[in-house]
């Protein structure tokens, strides 16, 4: 102010007006010009891309699904699409991820987290606790009759394998020696007796490799065992065309013989033996289930769609049926986990994960009349030129929204993704993610118990004769229009885990705060109605009775899978990164690698 004063005080001369006039408009100017050179942040560049919708990319992209020859002539398909609403409300989850990137300061409620997740360990542990005291080395375990339960002569592990990297990662120490050290003194494999295939490899095996990885890659016990197991179970592969039966001999002797398997267990073999080939340098595992694999790359499918069984001796599919519930869920699954497990260097995994969901988004995805649920159908008489639509939804099926977001952004979270690099299939399959764990949700949340029944039935139009199909109203779960039905053979509920799963993964990559209260929601009924008073958990006969009752089991999955996400829910997503790990389809998580 004393500096003008001066300047304008001396002399009233037209030089020192001009002056004047000409210095202000100088400081102006190159103030302009100063915020104008202001180097723009990452973010709020990122934040400027956010509000794209690419409409003429995924036009485009909807076009070439219509114009894809269809694999039934006289099947009209689902016709389901991203509308401009969704896209909307991703737009805006995407900026909510990067602004929460900008401040990069840790939420207001992680110390509610915290103590929720500490609610997660003590339910872990009181699992634990009835199971050590009334079964302890048992493979199966019973807390209403205190019991356990063997699946051959002398056990094999089954319980304590598949649930010792939960305790591991919930930091449960104490319990993770008594149960280690029980399998390296007492476990043999060199027993008789038949066991899944399918079930030993991703309980068992699956769980001795994550075990192995999360202890430091040091226990050298746990890697003999997995490389024992390994080995006896690999004898199931020496078929004519390489697809295995169901069952494994632990003792084998002479050829296997297979004739019709599951096509989700054959397929959902790959990640764990692929492990164990890296760990031991044995490459026959790897090169067992490449075979698989490469058998049934070259079956013919339905516009990337395969029924659920293989025929052994031929190679090829059979069956009338196609779904992503039992028997068919895990092998798209692993087609897209196969490929990041690699880091991404095995792109024929990708392309055929990537016709599939073509194919899904094609034929059977689409949404109920009342509700507006996005859910996913299956397709039965396959074989036939008119094949039919099945509005039946498992709860199997749910852990394809973890799986299609994971496949959208490869595990990196939103906050982590320029939005200009998210192409329009990647947004649609968010979209779709997100629809999806919503409506698993409302299976949960329309129940009496908040707990969902093993499969539900979905309201549906007859898209030929325009009509609802009829239904029984004793069966919906919310009335009068409720669009979920469960059916009273359904309604069991055995704690299952791929809701959660998704939940976790979503959280993960998103970053949205609804997907862990969702999860709290299913902790908190599990607790209210699940949970014995004199230790353990059960499962449910019928969630839609209140109080439900009881059926004397408690599933393997339910500490293994089931509470080990809900406990990574409540955690930072960081403790077991999506870009780094792939969880096997019992949620053992498997780092990443090079076969180099």
């Amino acid at each position: 102010m004393h500096f003008w004063r001066r300047l304008l005080g001396r002399g009233r001369g037209r030089r020192q007006t001009v002056l004047v006039v000409f210095l202000v408009a100088a400081i102006l100017l190159l103030g302009r010009h100063a915020v104008r050179r202001q180097p723009v942040s990452e973010v709020e560049s990122w934040l400027r891309d956010a509000d794209r919708i690419p409409k003429d990319e995924y036009n485009t992209l909807l076009l070439e699904r219509a114009d894809r020859q269809s694999a039934w002539p006289n099947y009209a398909g689902s016709k389901w699409r991203a509308t401009f609403e969704q896209q909307r409300e991703l737009n805006q989850v995407v900026k909510a991820a990067l602004l929460r990137r900008s401040k990069r300061t840790a939420p207001d409620n992680e110390i509610l987290w915290a103590q929720r997740r500490l609610q997660v360990k003590a339910a872990t542990k009181y699992a634990w606790d009835a199971y050590a005291h009334d079964a302890f080395g048992s493979d199966e375990y019973h807390p209403l009759s205190r019991r356990g339960e063997n699946m051959t002569q002398a056990g094999v592990g089954y319980f304590i394998a598949d649930v010792l990297d939960t305790l591991l990662l919930t930091g449960l120490t104490d319990e993770y020696k008594r149960g280690r050290d029980y399998l390296a003194s007492t476990l043999t494999f060199d027993q008789p007796g038949a066991v899944s295939l399918f079930e030993t490899t991703i309980r068992v095996l699956g769980g001795l490799l994550s075990a192995y990885h999360w202890s430091g890659e040091t226990d050298t016990k746990l890697l003999h065992l997995a490389d024992e197991l390994g080995g006896r179970l690999a004898w199931s592969f020496d078929t004519e065309t390489g697809i295995p039966p169901e069952t494994a001999q632990l003792r084998p002797s002479g050829k296997p013989h297979a004739f019709t398997s599951s096509t989700a267990e054959v397929a959902t073999l790959q990640l764990e033996f692929k492990y164990l080939a890296k760990l031991t340098g044995k490459q026959q595992y790897r090169k067992y289930v490449d075979r698989i694999m490469d058998v049934m790359f070259k079956a013919p499918k339905y516009d990337g769609l395969a029924p659920i069984y293989m025929d052994a001796t031929s190679g090829k599919f059979s069956g009338n049926e196609i779904r992503l519930g039992s028997r068919g869920d895990s092998y798209y699954e692993y087609l897209l986990k196969q490929w990041l497990q690699t880091r991404q260097s095995e792109p024929a995994f990708h392309a055929e994960y990537e016709a599939a969901m073509e194919g899904v988004k094609k034929y059977l995805v689409t949404v109920s009349p009342n509700q507006k649920l996005t859910y996913v159908g299956e397709i039965q008489q396959a074989t036939s030129d008119t094949p039919h639509f099945n509005p039946k939804m498992d709860h199997l099926v749910c852990f394809l929204a973890g799986n299609l977001a994971l496949g959208a952004t490869k595990g990196r979270a939103l906050s982590d993704i320029p939005p200009a690099q998210l192409s329009a299939r990647n947004r649609e399959d968010l979209i779709l993610a997100r629809e999806l764990a919503d409506t698993c949700m409302h299976m949960y949340l329309d129940t009496k118990t908040g707990l969902s029944p093993e499969l539900v039935y979905f309201r549906h139009t007859d898209p030929v004769t325009g009509k609802e199909i009829e239904f029984n109203k004793d069966d919906q779960l919310v009335l009068p229009e409720g669009d979920i039905l469960a059916r009273s053979g359904d309604r069991h509920s055995l704690l299952r885990p791929e809701t959660v799963e998704s939940l976790f993964v979503l959280w993960s990559i998103t970053g949205e705060e609804k997907w862990r209260e969702y999860g709290w929601r299913i902790f908190t009924a599990i607790e209210k109605w699940a949970k014995l008073p004199a230790g353990g958990y059960t499962s449910l006969r019928d969630i839609t009775a209140v109080p439900p009752p009881r059926e004397d089991k408690m599933e393997t999955f339910f500490v293994s899978e089931t509470l080990k996400y809900l406990y990574l829910l409540f955690s930072d997503p960081g403790s077991v990164p999506l870009t780094h790990y792939v969880f096997n389809t019992e949620a053992h998580p498997l780092p990443q690698f090079s076969w180099d």
